[in-house]
């Protein structure tokens, strides 16, 4: 406790000195120190002081990253881009680069919520990789990217899922469909796809006798992609049942159609 009120003491000192150097000096002291919030407080009064002088850019680094430390990710993603904006030659602009992206991905927030800084992420992570595509940071770049598509794949595969739960099996149709081709490296393509056809068809079941037939149809269809692009499915068998089932409502519709015209 001493020694954080001696310290303060020590800054409010500082704080009141004229002498801008060693101002900069206790601040960089502060830094190496950890003390980030300390040296956060003086390198803001600083940073319009020395804007234009050979000491500005090591003094505007030092202060995006006490943000960084701080995990104040909003603020520290915000100054790494000015920093990029006022020193776009500088020799640590790769470095800034990805910093930047990593703070979306540190912003990225859990699944149920909105995941617009999770696609910012995304974005600036693939820029900074076709940017500088021999960076050390390339690889681990590269795996964020995966971590947080997963994320978002999470997402739309629980909206999918809820369609389905609370019967909605149109939308739940299109949604998996959706999903498949958002994601088709995914290990669970397969099931996204085997998905949409039993929602499908439950669609279908449910729907009004006239406007049954050709949604069975499409169930049929549905299969049959299914069947071409994942032949080695291991869900393979269940949905054929669905085919083979819509094939026999398309059947036995089409056979009472023809009583009906007959008897007419």
């Amino acid at each position: 406790m001493v020694s954080a009120a001696s310290c303060n003491r020590e800054l409010r000192r500082i704080e009141k000195s004229n002498d801008l150097e060693k101002k900069l000096a206790y601040a960089d002291k502060m830094y190496e120190k950890k003390k980030y919030q300390m040296a956060q407080t003086l390198y803001e009064e600083l940073i319009p002081i020395f804007k234009g002088t050979e000491k500005f850019e090591g003094l505007y680094y030092k202060y995006a990253y006490c943000s960084f430390y701080l995990k104040d990710y909003t603020q520290a993603g915000f100054h790494f881009k000015n920093y990029l904006e006022a020193l776009p030659s500088s020799p640590r602009a790769m470095e800034i680069d990805y910093q930047q992206a990593y703070c979306y991905y540190k912003l990225s927030p859990k699944v149920p919520l909105d995941q617009t800084n999770t696609m910012k992420a995304i974005a600036s992570m693939q820029t900074f990789i076709n940017s500088y595509p021999n960076s050390e940071k390339t690889a681990e770049a590269n795996v964020i990217i995966e971590l947080l598509r997963k994320k978002l794949e999470q997402k739309d595969y629980n909206a999918a899922e809820l369609y389905y739960n609370l019967g909605h099996y149109k939308s739940a149709g299109v949604s998996f469909k959706s999903l498949m081709r958002a994601y088709p490296d995914s290990d669970k393509s397969d099931s996204y796809k085997y998905m949409a056809i039993k929602a499908y068809y439950l669609y279908a079941k449910n729907s009004i006798l006239p406007r049954q037939k050709e949604r069975y149809e499409t169930v049929v269809n549905e299969y049959l992609e299914f069947s071409d692009r994942y032949p080695s499915s291991k869900l393979k068998d269940d949905a054929e049942k669905y085919y083979n089932l819509a094939k026999n409502n398309i059947k036995s519709l089409e056979n009472e159609q023809t009583k009906e015209k007959s008897i007419q």
